[in-house]
């Protein structure tokens, strides 16, 4: 996952809101969103190392990541970090206990940020010094640096969210927002300039990598509904809708 937005209202009857655009290699083997085999999470899956980027339990919880974008900082063979989304999801611990749970397996990974709800909880974390975050009401974004990040892609995004309230599909419209932020404005991240300015796009289209999906979550206090767009080569390839009630909060 490289783009999530959120909105936190936690007094309200729906607390979290998510978007999401998960950008990928065209050639990386995918199973789109769906209840896994066993029958606890409702999520995408990568067929490659077995993980996840973004997904919800039956109970509840939901789970998202997005890797940090340093190739200096980069180990070869270290697990994947889909697998911490996983063991999340399937915690039964609080959000801050999970991830207390979750630090020595997330030190051997590289950088990235999870983001985990609770039912009754959101808590952001940083690999890249350690940092556990509680945010305020509101919309927040994180993509492939730290949370809230002032890169131009999460100032549209947030932007956007703000002004299209609940509107479903000026929400999907935004997420396929494929304008480049002007080469003045971009990151400095330790890729080429070419490939800032691609990944400068809110959804991103290039030959051989991508948006390879697009996500709108909504949790409530005992539902949630999940909705994921799927894209092959840029374009348009499936929807998928679920509406679920929960089975009770850990």
């Amino acid at each position: 996952m490289c783009l999530i937005g959120f909105d936190w209202q936690p007094r309200s009857a729906r607390p979290l809101r998510v978007l999401a655009n998960r950008d990928e290699f065209y050639a990386r083997p995918t199973a789109p969103l769906a209840w896994w085999a066993e029958g606890d999470i409702l999520a995408g899956r990568d067929l490659q190392a077995g993980g996840s980027w973004m997904g919800i339990s039956r109970s509840g919880r939901f789970a998202a990541l997005t890797n940090v974008r340093d190739p200096s900082r980069q180990q070869a063979g270290a697990p994947s970090r889909g697998q911490l989304v996983v063991d999340a999801l399937r915690s039964t611990l609080s959000a801050s206990a999970t991830l207390d749970a979750l630090r020595e397996q997330a030190a051997a990974c590289n950088p990235f940020n999870l983001l985990i709800y609770d039912g009754r909880h959101l808590l952001g974390y940083e690999s890249t010094g350690e940092r556990v975050l509680r945010f305020g009401r509101g919309i927040h974004a994180v993509s492939n640096a730290g949370f809230d990040t002032a890169w131009p892609k999460l100032q549209r995004l947030k932007a956007g969210m703000r002004a299209v309230g609940e509107d479903e599909a000026a929400l999907f419209a935004l997420l396929a927002d494929t304008s480049l932020a002007p080469d003045a404005q971009l990151p400095h991240t330790g890729v080429p300039p070419e490939w800032e300015r691609l990944l400068s796009a809110i959804f991103i289209r290039s030959e051989h990598y991508g948006t390879r999906s697009t996500s709108l979550l909504t949790l409530g206090r005992e539902e949630a509904e999940f909705i994921e767009r799927s894209f092959e080569d840029g374009q348009a390839s499936g929807e998928r809708r679920y509406a679920l009630r929960f089975t009770g909060l850990t």
